[in-house]
């Protein structure tokens, strides 16, 4: 396509575009929704960077990715410091980025499930994305490799609505790691580009990449690759304690009140499934754990590939592994890595169970690779474990480094630099020292930063600097690495509220958080989530808490009683059992928290919708205060300032967009005939899946972006299980797919047979024990203590199978559309237009407003979909073009847009005003002052 092909030239564009401007007065009261008025302008979704700077071959540029914002930052480098040259409009939730040449450079979206090529002005001025590549869930990481390093390797999720294979997302025994490999100088036709081929790797989810410096492997990491435990259902467990085969003791609290009969963690040895007596309990369980943790892809192979047999992967590296760097030299890997001992059990001070997890709950570790093997170098050795937990500051916390995340490799192999997200250092070890596991810990080996939360780097040797990304603040620390110290450090613009960024460390800082310095919140809410394991975390220290949980009611003649807790014991003991770690997205107007609701407000004050006594989610949260005492391992609390500015940020993270849900937000035919079950069929005395799990998007309306109902509305359910539980929302419901082959029987399914290697050792359920949605929802089968369940018949079968589709596509706070984009330009018309039409009917739908960024003959522009098919633009006087006449400017020379479904609220920033000032982008930058700055306006 071309000017000329449509009957317009350069000038007569400029006429059409004047003829249809309308005054922007006109629309200034349009939304592209009805959530859009009372939506905030930015959302947290906490997204963990992986690779978030990079150094232009020729090392005069670097390259930032601003992750609140949305964009690829560009500076100067020289020997004056850094310089800013450009702030370009990516996707959503930029986490890495990579240089593929000196003008070319390719950014990772995590929300948005795609790649962004951007093309540089010269000297780095200006640029815009190319070309907008479409890949699986949730990428992370990328690096160039192959001959002449043409190849770009991308980690993802094997599912998305944007792959081109089945995700078999109900089939035991998938890989569920993917990585793209696209030819960078042959993208493809196509929407989203044509990829070389997708290697699915044997683990959960990927996060890290690292390429040899020939390019010939690529190194790539499981992220939550588990340690080879798992949990046996609580019904082959034997009642009675470990005298009678059961629980190891204690069997009561301090107090004497018998603890619940529930399941039991254990750990594969190499040759048995033990537990921490060591007792063997392969007879309970129907699957393997291989856990391959690394994997080795030979990038010059036809297409790229996994090496075959074990030299294609390493095992026992980790169980969450962030980052990896390669030594130039003697080509050892070096993988960043937390080892979780969640084996073993109890929190609080040990005293009468006689032993506890308080203050060692991970180790932070560095793990080298080589042909001789895995050797896992715990970084804080100096910790005496047996010694808790000591007044801050201390010398023992001072040398800590906690939660180690992005590397960096001298070229001369002898130094590796280590960014310590947990501790604010960065820890430089001499690379032969950590090999041989002959360092010392020492805080002369460590440089301290400013801003807080390093989460990568790059580093220039040739000016003996390096820089490092700070999470905590958003912003770029310039180190000294011959004199060790940070030397400047320069804020990029950060659109979170400040609550978010004063309330963030709280959630990570293990200097604050533990007396060890090793151990914070993050140690198991990996970047706010969770990490794919089950710990048993009860104190037999504690007491006994009366549950004042509201509970839905059984429906009319069930005969299950009156009093509402079904006559069973509603107390929550303090020996709760396994638990597999929950997310902290999303918790705000979902009531009490934690699996049973017993972190909750409702002790204080009468419970009632939407905010008061166990539907306060602010004081809920706040009765996790003394877990830094008990599981952290902290000598106290946090002040009441300190936990308010921790509530206020933990509560503003969301979930993302459900990623197995059509992008239009239709249901497939199992999914929609599993919906029409989930909320009408009577399966148990309360009623449908959905009289507990209650779905109503419009839930509480008063509470804006986080209104809503998904699966919960914080009451509590009764339950086959020994203890009251609250309804658990369904959102994730997809992230915990992976683990096959359970051992207990259900009415109408008997033990799975071996189902061999799998990759996750928790499934579903608040302990992990249930490896697939099917066989949960035959737990309402009809039988004699349920008369109301379903029938066990081949239909019925069927339609909990079509319920487990839905399950999985479960609806969200933020709808499917959100996040995604597309490219459009001359050669990409034809690709792109089916695309853009899905998203302007999406944001007439209300489910985003929708921007288009990019460049219109060399000049930037941005736009606001006001609906009714016009875009606001980003000049007042231009005030707004129609969408059919929006696609036509791409045909001049020098013109790429990109449209990306933003989310509700965040339009006006993302499109036209960047920092809100009422001064719009494009008018700012004509009169000379600065779009990302308030205080600066024309």
């Amino acid at each position: 396509m071309n000017a000329r092909s449509i009957g317009l030239s350069r000038r007569g564009i400029g006429r059409a575009l004047s003829r249809v401007a309308f005054a922007a007065t006109l629309f200034a009261g349009v939304s592209s929704g009805p959530e859009a008025i009372a939506a905030p302008s930015y959302r947290l979704f906490e997204s963990g960077q992986v690779r978030p700077l990079a150094l232009s071959p020729n090392g005069k540029l670097l390259f930032a990715v601003n992750t609140p914002d949305n964009r690829l930052e560009v500076f100067a480098v020289n020997a004056g410091g850094l310089a800013h040259r450009a702030s370009i409009p990516v996707g959503l939730e930029p986490v890495a980025v990579a240089a593929r040449s000196d003008e070319e450079v390719w950014v990772v979206n995590h929300l948005s499930d795609s790649v962004s090529v951007v093309r540089l002005g010269p000297l780095g001025y200006r640029g815009a994305v190319v070309r907008t590549l479409l890949v699986g869930d949730e990428p992370r990481d990328i690096v160039f490799a192959g001959r002449n390093k043409r190849r770009a390797f991308i980690t993802t999720a094997h599912r998305g609505q944007n792959i081109p294979h089945d995700p078999q997302l109900t089939t035991p025994g998938v890989g569920r790691a993917d990585v793209w490999v696209f030819d960078a100088a042959s993208l493809g036709a196509s929407l989203g580009g044509d990829p070389l081929t997708i290697v699915t790797l044997f683990s959960d989810t990927p996060r890290a990449l690292a390429a040899t410096p020939d390019g010939s492997r690529v190194y790539a990491a499981a992220f939550h690759s588990g340690n080879r435990t798992t949990v046996v259902h609580d019904s082959l467990v034997p009642d009675g304690g470990e005298e009678a085969g059961g629980l190891p003791g204690p069997t009561t609290n301090f107090e004497g009140v018998p603890r619940p009969e529930v399941g039991l963690i254990v750990k594969f040895d190499g040759e048995h499934w033990v537990d921490e007596l060591s007792r063997p309990w392969d007879d309970k369980l129907r699957l393997s754990l291989p856990d391959k943790d690394v994997f080795v892809i030979d990038a010059k192979a036809n297409p790229p590939a996994q090496l075959p047999g074990s030299g294609g992967f390493y095992t026992g590296v980790g169980t969450i592994l962030f980052n990896m760097a390669v030594n130039p030299v003697n080509g050892k890997v070096y993988v960043s890595n937390t080892e979780a001992r969640n084996d073993l059990r109890f929190e609080g001070p040990g005293v009468f169970a006689g032993s506890s997890l308080r203050g060692h709950l991970h180790e932070s570790r560095i793990t080298v690779l080589s042909s001789a093997g895995v050797a896992p170098r715990h970084l804080n050795k100096h910790i005496d474990y047996d010694a808790c937990c000591a007044p801050l500051p201390n010398d023992e916390n001072e040398k800590s480094l906690a939660q180690p995340l992005g590397m960096a490799v001298s070229g001369d192999g002898k130094t590796l630099y280590v960014a310590a997200f947990g501790s604010s250092k960065i820890g430089v070890y001499d690379t032969a020292a950590l090999e041989g596991d002959t360092f010392t810990p020492s805080t002369a080996a460590q440089i301290p930063l400013t801003g807080g939360g390093p989460t990568g780097m790059a580093l220039d040797q040739a000016r003996k600097r390096m820089y490092v990304m700070t999470r905590f603040d958003n912003a770029i620390s310039v180190i000294d690495t011959a004199a060790r110290e940070e030397i400047a450090h320069l804020p990029l613009y950060n659109p979170e509220p400040p609550s978010v960024v004063a309330g963030r460390r709280f959630l990570y800082d293990a200097r604050m958080s533990s007396s060890h310095g090793d151990s914070s919140c993050g140690s198991c809410h990996v970047f706010g989530d969770f990490d794919s394991l089950a710990w048993d975390l009860g104190n037999p220290d504690g007491s006994v808490v009366n549950n004042p949980t509201l509970v839905v009611p059984p429906i009319p003649g069930a005969g299950f009683g009156d009093d509402g807790f079904f006559g069973e014991d509603p107390d929550f003991h303090p020996m709760k059992g396994p638990m597999v770690t929950q997310s902290l997205r999303g918790m705000d107007n979902h009531g009490p928290m934690h699996w049973r609701g017993d972190r909750t407000g409702g002790n204080a004050e009468p419970t009632s919708q939407p905010d008061e006594g166990g539907f306060d989610e602010e004081a809920a949260f706040k009765k996790f205060n003394p877990a830094f005492m008990d599981l952290l391992g902290r000598h106290a609390e946090l002040g009441d300032p300190e936990m308010q500015a921790f509530t206020d940020f933990i509560l503003q993270v969301a979930y993302p967009p459900n990623p197995i849900r059509n992008l239009d937000n239709s249901l497939t035919p199992a999914q929609q005939s599993g919906r029409d079950a989930f909320m009408n069929t009577i399966v148990a005395p309360t009623g449908s899946c959905e009289s507990c799990h209650r779905l109503d998007p419009g839930g509480n309306p008063s509470e804006g972006a986080f209104a809503g109902f998904f699966g919960t509305d914080g009451r509590a359910a009764v339950s086959p299980d020994p203890q009251f539980f609250k309804v658990p929302h369904l959102r994730n419901q997809y992230q915990k797919v992976g683990m096959f082959g359970a051992a207990f029987t259900t009415l109408s399914h008997g033990p799975d047979p071996f189902l061999g290697d799998q990759v996750r050792g928790f499934g579903f359920n608040h302990d992990g024990a249930f490896p697939d949605l099917f066989r949960f929802n035959s737990g309402f089968d009809q039988f004699e203590g349920n008369p109301v369940g379903l029938p066990v018949t081949p239909e019925n079968a069927q339609l909990k199978r079509d319920m487990e589709q839905f399950m999985l596509a479960f609806d969200s706070n933020l709808a499917p559309i959100v996040g995604q984009q597309t490219t459009l330009t001359a050669s990409t018309y034809a690709a792109a237009e089916g695309r853009i039409d899905l998203l302007v009917e999406r944001a007439d739908a209300g489910e985003c407003d929708l921007i288009a960024k990019g460049r219109i003959a060399q000049q930037e522009f941005g736009f606001l979909y006001l609906g009714g098919g016009h875009f606001a633009v980003d000049r007042q006087s231009l005030g707004a073009v129609p969408d059919a006449l929006l696609r036509l400017l791409v045909a001049l020379p020098g013109s790429a847009l990109t449209y990306t479904c933003a989310p509700p609220g965040s339009g006006e920033r993302m499109g036209v005003d960047r920092d809100l000032d009422g001064h719009l982008d494009g008018d700012e930058t004509s009169a000379g002052s600065d779009p990302a700055d308030p205080q600066s306006t024309p």
